[in-house]
């Protein structure tokens, strides 16, 4: 039976305001072999082969369509569009440098109506989760960040939630505000998940 907790969203982003979201208990990933094997039960006569034939091959269409300013859409499934973003950090230069950061998915209404049919939510704890409060102060955490690009010779966020504790959407709201003071010595490097921080220059 799937689960949920009760979060309480961080107030920076709720706007000093207390939101409480539900959110799905998750306890594995399922990698691409594990996915092929899940769906060899409703392929029929298709083999593993097949299976990954069709899968790489609407990845290739996908890369090659959406680009161009084409959405896919796959009946039962959902439609598939590019979100884009700015790269420059500067407002001057944000125009001339757009990339895709990701990737929006709007399901079916039928795929969403066969997940609610599957599911049968029970809640895992009564209490409602509120955002860890860092045990650290904010000059400690700059010593942490820096210590640690020092070390490896740049951070991923993965760094940062291990040293300090914090959640990922917490500590990716830190890093942002670290990387605004001119006086953190740290700034960043890449976008999207390629992204590091780095000792400023």
């Amino acid at each position: 039976m799937p689960k949920y907790i009760l979060q309480e969203m961080p107030k920076g982003m709720a706007k000093g305001k207390k939101v409480v979201y539900p959110k799905m208990q998750t306890y594995t990933l399922h990698d691409y072999k594990t996915v092929l094997n899940n769906m060899k039960a409703y392929a029929g006569n298709l083999s593993t082969g097949t299976m990954q034939a069709v899968i790489e091959a609407l990845a290739m269409t996908m890369k090659t369509w959406m680009p161009l300013g084409h959405n896919i859409k796959v009946d039962g499934l959902g439609t598939f569009s590019l979100s884009l973003g700015y790269e420059g950090k500067e407002m001057k230069e944000k125009y001339n440098h757009i990339y895709i950061k990701g990737i929006n998915f709007k399901p079916a209404p039928e795929l969403l109506a066969g997940l609610n049919r599957e599911a049968n939510f029970e809640r895992l704890e009564t209490a409602v989760k509120t955002p860890t409060k860092c045990k650290y102060s904010l000059e400690e955490r700059i010593s942490m960040a820096k210590a640690i690009i020092e070390e490896k010779g740049y951070m991923v966020l993965y760094d940062y939630i291990k040293a300090t504790g914090l959640r990922k959407t917490t500590a990716s709201l830190d890093l942002k505000k670290i990387v605004a003071s001119p006086t953190s010595g740290i700034t960043t490097s890449g976008s999207g998940p390629h992204k590091v921080w780095v000792k400023r220059l």
